[in-house]
């Protein structure tokens, strides 16, 4: 055992019913410090963890405890956690108002953003690898904080058309799930992309869409279509398409 449920500790410590957010301090130099909802899926997934594949959690993974919430966004996962405080409402550190916001076309700022969308991305071929004509096998890792993935689909033409991959079992919720799908490259300039679904029929979106809906200032929690230019001689590199 080297965990413990977050519901034990609110129960040990006797938190009050009307307590419905919690602040979780870490104890690094930025004293990095977020509000948890503790909506059911909180109350029941959450955990406190002191111990990772049998030994005490290394510095760099957060010793002596960090907070672990499955689905949310890695910055919600205190390391280092030295305070947990009880409220009826947000703490509004400066965390969650200068950072991890996003800013919205009209000029107003969305709070809050705390589960990880569905989102997948293609790590081979990937940036600054050399690719030869011929036969290739299209790997990458779709996830999303919601539940499971779905459907994970690849283009090899710009997103003019999509084929569907193979899941690599297993497929879990709140993990990566791994996808591949061959490809024979003829060795013309082209465009990669994938999409993923997850259970919920959340659709990752495109670049341009997401922008629509949350201007240019969402890079802290931008999960659009990744793109993966394959030029003549091989080269691959990120762009915007």
């Amino acid at each position: 055992m080297d965990r413990c449920q977050l519901v034990t500790l609110l129960e040990a410590a006797r938190a009050q019913p009307e307590a419905t957010w919690m602040l979780a301090e870490g104890g690094d130099a930025a004293a990095l410090a977020r509000s948890v909802p503790l909506t059911n899926d909180v109350l029941n997934e959450a955990i406190v963890c002191y111990g990772q594949n049998g030994e005490t959690l290394r510095p760099e993974q957060g010793y002596p405890l960090r907070l672990l919430l499955p689905g949310f966004e890695g910055n919600i996962n205190v390391k280092w956690l030295r305070r947990l405080k009880l409220g009826t409402a947000p703490f509004m550190t400066r965390w969650e108002t200068a950072k991890y916001t996003d800013l919205m076309p009209d000029g107003k700022a969305y709070q809050f953003t705390l589960f990880m969308d569905a989102k997948s991305v293609i790590t081979k071929p990937s940036g600054q690898q050399q690719l030869h004509p011929g036969f290739h096998e299209i790997q990458g890792l779709a996830w999303s904080g919601r539940g499971c993935i779905a459907t994970v689909e690849v283009s090899v033409d710009a997103g003019k058309t999509w084929r569907a991959a193979r899941l690599q079992e297993p497929v879990l919720p709140k993990c990566h799930t791994r996808f591949r799908l061959p490809w024979r490259w003829d060795g013309q300039e082209t465009i990669i992309q994938s999409r993923c679904t997850d259970d919920t029929g959340y659709h990752q979106p495109t670049r341009e869409s997401l922008i629509k809906v949350r201007g240019t200032h969402s890079s802290y929690h931008y999960n659009g279509i990744q793109s993966w230019k394959v030029e003549r001689g091989g080269g691959v590199k990120n762009v915007y398409a």
